[in-house]
């Protein structure tokens, strides 16, 4: 990787903590500079925009959760297992590098006017997309799961992971997010698994 595109990483980590800390609007390109300890006019030299950024790095974010959902849909375990797996890697995602999720949902969620040129749809969370899709897949064609629909297994899944992630970054849990992970995950497969 090359030294830019290094920096351009770096830029986009602690964009993510401050978006996520004081929002979108309430972020500036001169406070994520501060940040870096770099001057505003060298930022605009790795992003042209803060609109460009925020779409790197919801980007940067969903791909981060990609490869921790790759992983798991590498393993030869069990579909059900695999549910159990990937619930625990995304709560210790959430407790090592809350931002990432955190952007997710009050940024990219919650901006969208911010990503409607370039970002609709899936366009820029396509990566994790398809390996919740793989996940989904394999699982149903090995009767492991229910054939049903794409959106609300998706839906169900992530607003399962998607809404504990927002509980713990309310610090509204009882105990630590950890501690909830094979219910969650119990719960999700419950929802998915297939029966006669």
């Amino acid at each position: 990787m090359s030294a830019k595109e290094t920096k351009k990483i770096s830029i986009i980590e602690k964009s993510l903590k401050l978006f996520s800390k004081k929002g979108f609007y309430n972020t500036t390109i001169p406070d994520i500079a501060k940040a870096m300890k770099m001057s505003v006019g060298n930022m605009y030299n790795y992003f042209p925009s803060k609109e460009e950024l925020a779409k790197c790095a919801i980007k940067y974010s969903t791909n981060v959760l990609a490869q921790d959902l790759r992983e798991v849909n590498n393993m030869d375990i069990s579909s059900k297992e695999k549910i159990y797996e990937f619930t625990r890697k995304y709560f210790k995602r959430v407790k090592k590098t809350p931002e990432i999720i955190e952007y997710f949902l009050r940024v990219y969620l919650s901006n969208r006017e911010v990503f409607n040129q370039g970002c609709e749809g899936f366009l820029c969370v396509g990566e994790f997309v398809t390996e919740v899709m793989i996940l989904l897949d394999e699982g149903a064609a090995k009767k492991e799961f229910r054939d049903q629909d794409f959106f609300a297994a998706f839906g169900m899944f992530m607003g399962s992971l998607g809404g504990f992630a927002f509980l713990s970054g309310e610090k509204v849990l009882e105990k630590d997010l950890l501690d909830y992970s094979d219910l969650i995950a119990e719960n999700i497969y419950r929802a998915l698994k297939y029966e006669e």
